[in-house]
């Protein structure tokens, strides 16, 4: 194993316009990492690549913005819908015309979320606009529009809630303490956040993709490098996201095909499995992903909170790989499972893999 230091040469600039992506309060978020991601995957030569846990989309957008053919899959509906919005999207906008439908009344939409939601998190209002906009999504022309449209839906919910999360019911009213997020209806957070997706398309290469699959099922060959941020087993806590975001995954398909947990007070939904969430079936997960894509540049990223050890990983990895580099940094997480001044101290780990 290899370990990369810094060395005194200038650091790539990272692509402006990822500075403008439209992050999220998501467990495990790379967005503070992207500079230093961006310096290490510009030294090394690929044309395509896979995002195989793209999560909140941030290194998928990267990614493309660094000219890459990419395809961004994750097991969650949400981060698909938002990696079609920002990732796929060829340059389709949401125009004034679009706007203006999706925020018109039709007496004829349905009332799930203010029935099922009411009480929970948002206000009666709050409910009310996001059944009366889900309604108009349908309306739109094109997938590119209903994604974006969707995306700020479930931006706006984020940002409108209590730490972004989803895990505790209480009176919608009780933490409006001054915040500007928490003030906001979600039709204004709507507006604004139908302004910053438009705001961050682009046309990049040609074929980028959103995907919603299991990774083991792409086909190996497709792809010059394989970027792989699973959700790991962490020390402590759990890494549920489904438990945190449940509402946002069924808001994106207005919760069409999804078990609901009648008995959870938060009405959860039923949590889809992953073998990278187990100590009994990661480190077979590890090794299944690495032998799969062993004819790709891989490209690990990891947290020294995880299970397994870095040396476990390191050394599946090169069962499939010749050259192993593991390049480091010091990193703290403000959210998530890391809630603790000493546990959200860590190391984060690129570990490449030729």
């Amino acid at each position: 194993m290899t370990l990369a230091v810094p060395t005194l040469r200038l650091m790539p600039e990272i692509p402006g316009r990822v500075r403008g992506y439209p992050q999220l309060r998501f467990m495990g978020s790379k967005f503070r990492l992207l500079s230093w991601i961006h310096e290490v995957l510009a030294e090394i030569d690929f044309d395509s690549a896979l995002d195989a846990f793209s999560g909140s989309g941030c290194v998928s957008y990267l990614l493309k913005a660094m000219g890459k053919r990419v395809t961004a899959n994750d097991f969650l509906n949400f981060c698909t819908t938002i990696a079609r919005a920002t990732v796929e999207n060829p340059g389709v906008r949401l125009t004034e015309d679009d706007l203006e439908l999706l925020l018109s009344y039709d007496r004829r939409h349905r009332k799930f979320i203010e029935g099922r939601f009411s009480g929970i998190f948002f206000t009666k209002e709050d409910l009310r606009f996001l059944d009366r906009t889900w309604w108009n999504v349908g309306k739109l022309q094109g997938e590119y529009a209903r994604s974006i449209a969707v995306s700020a839906m479930i931006r706006s919910c984020a940002k409108r809630q209590p730490r972004g999360v989803f895990t505790v019911a209480g009176d919608p009213e009780h933490y409006k303490d001054g915040r500007r997020d928490l003030r906001l209806s979600l039709r204004e957070h709507f507006l604004e956040q139908v302004s910053v997706y438009n705001s961050c398309v682009f046309d990049g290469v040609k074929g980028c993709v959103a995907a919603n699959g299991d990774i083991l099922d792409f086909d190996a060959d497709e792809f010059d490098l394989v970027y792989m941020d699973p959700p790991y087993v962490p020390r402590s806590d759990d890494n549920c996201y489904i438990k945190r975001y449940h509402f946002l995954e069924g808001l994106s398909c207005y919760w069409k095909g999804m078990d609901i947990l009648e008995s959870s007070r938060v009405k959860k939904i039923v949590k889809p499995y992953t073998p990278f969430s187990y100590r009994r079936t990661a480190i077979s997960a590890f090794e299944a992903m690495f032998a799969k894509f062993s004819r790709s540049i891989l490209v690990l990223s990891y947290s020294s909170n995880g299970f397994p050890d870095l040396p476990i990983l390191v050394g599946l990895m090169r069962r499939y790989k010749s050259s192993i580099e593991v390049f480091e940094k010091d990193h703290r997480y403000h959210f998530g499972t890391h809630s603790s001044a000493e546990r959200n101290r860590v190391k984060e780990y690129l570990v490449v893999g030729r």
